[in-house]
């Protein structure tokens, strides 16, 4: 197994700048598993509307895949940030601790780590967003529909905090044997109502 460990700077910022969006109502779609250049460019109407995030650039000439559903943006403060109907996450790629290359005997070694580096990425959360809703993590018995029905699987921690139309979750993946899990570290996301 291997790991890297970097400062959270880049996710500092993307949570500061999930938490200026004071409402996510107007940043939902349609519930549907439409995808193609209608649903990408009123994606990308929303969004910029609701957030005053630049999309990447959309010409008119421009050919979107038949199968896209989402689209990124970049903030006032420079992070890019991944939009579909229901979620928003950051393209944070130099921030934080992962492990990668797992074989099926670094599970332990994953888990520690993961156990390790929660707490910072908890307190920087809790920073930006203030106190979770919710807090748990599997060594909890009720864990896996504590916060919702099924809202623990495939997470070895999770922490909630709800916001008008949307929930911001933070939470580590859970490493397994079978099926083995590739790579974990710690994550966030805002799924949209």
């Amino acid at each position: 197994m291997k790991t890297q460990d970097r400062p959270l700077d880049e996710d500092a910022q993307a949570m500061a700048d999930l938490a200026e969006v004071p409402d996510w109502t107007a940043v939902a779609g349609p519930d549907t598993e439409d995808t193609g250049m209608e649903v990408v460019r009123a994606l990308v109407h929303r969004v910029a509307a609701a957030t005053g995030w630049q999309p990447w650039p959309l010409e008119a000439t421009d050919t979107i895949d038949e199968s896209s559903a989402g689209w990124g943006f970049v903030t006032p403060h420079g992070t890019t940030m991944i939009a579909f109907a229901g979620l928003v996450f950051s393209d944070c790629r130099n921030s934080g601790w992962s492990a990668y290359q797992i074989g099926p005997d670094d599970i332990e070694q994953a888990e520690t780590g993961l156990d390790a580096h929660w707490p910072e990425h908890l307190e920087l959360a809790r920073k930006h967003w203030g106190e979770p809703d919710y807090v748990g993590d599997e060594s909890s018995p009720a864990f896996l529909d504590e916060w919702a029905p099924g809202a623990g699987a495939d997470r070895r921690h999770l922490a909630v905090w709800v916001r008008p139309g949307a929930q911001f979750q933070l939470f580590s993946s859970k490493p397994t044997r079978d099926p083995l899990t590739p790579a974990v570290g710690v994550n966030y996301a805002v799924y949209i109502d």
